[in-house]
């Protein structure tokens, strides 16, 4: 078991997977959830699980509420992980057998799925993500969205060989939630600090769909490909418009 590592969970209406993802995290001994605001089974199933810590707090942003986890966490190593990712066992493996050191965070790449169909294009592939840290070397941002980690000239990033299974979207309604919120808070951040205009909106949509569909190969995943390539142009264009009305809106 790992006493030293404490994990962090941040959820709202996760419940369709979580029992997945707490399931293959019993074998850490803190694991933090925050969640904010839930309505559907998801209180009820991290309650389950006896290696689990459960807190509600409003929403405050992506970033903040990463931190507010970190703060709970009984451990100073923290290993981030979101409620749509199963860890697999060679990851725990792995991470339970790390001679852990503060001046390095810890990178896993994912794997991501739409409809559990493992997706290598549109953008979703390559990725890798930084989960493994020491609280008293670095925090996440205060970014509302496209959170992450402070970095230093001290620290250095470390590819884990272990691999997160992320299981994001079952459906195109998912994909289009998420996009309408991403956007709005995109929007929100970047408010008199980025310019926006109709043409920049359509300009940059353009772009990401070519580069998403036909640079980043998602036409070869038939209509899947299809679907998250439009979803990723749809989430550049809302988030410049939304940003263009913002801003608008509050120069009258």
């Amino acid at each position: 078991m790992a006493n030293n590592i404490s994990v962090t969970i941040l959820t709202k209406n996760s419940a369709a997977l979580l029992a997945e993802c707490l399931g293959a995290l019993e074998v850490f001994t803190d694991v933090v959830v925050v969640d904010n605001g839930s309505t559907d089974d998801t209180i009820a199933v991290a309650s389950r699980f006896r290696n689990v810590r459960l807190f509600e707090h409003p929403f405050t942003g992506f970033g903040p509420m990463k931190n507010i986890a970190i703060d709970k966490a009984a451990n100073d190593w923290i290993f981030s992980v979101d409620s749509d990712e199963i860890v697999t066992p060679e990851l725990s493996a792995e991470i339970l057998s790390l001679k852990l050191d503060s001046s390095r965070i810890y990178a896993v790449e994912r794997d991501n799925h739409y409809r559990r169909r493992l997706i290598c294009g549109c953008g979703w592939q390559n990725d890798q993500v930084q989960r493994l840290f020491n609280r008293k070397r670095t925090r996440y941002d205060d970014k509302l969205v496209h959170e992450g980690l402070k970095m230093d000239d001290q620290l250095q990033t470390e590819l884990l060989k272990g691999r997160l299974n992320h299981y994001p979207y079952d459906n195109a309604s998912q994909l289009v939630q998420k996009m309408q919120h991403y956007s709005t808070l995109w929007a929100e951040e970047h408010r008199g600090r980025k310019k926006a205009s109709p043409f920049k909106a359509l300009f940059y949509g353009v772009l990401t769909f070519f580069k998403s569909y036909l640079l980043k190969k998602g036409w070869l995943y038939g209509y899947e490909g299809l679907l998250i390539s439009i979803s990723n142009a749809n989430g550049v264009f809302y988030k410049y418009i939304k940003l263009y009305e913002s801003d608008r809106s509050h120069s009258l």
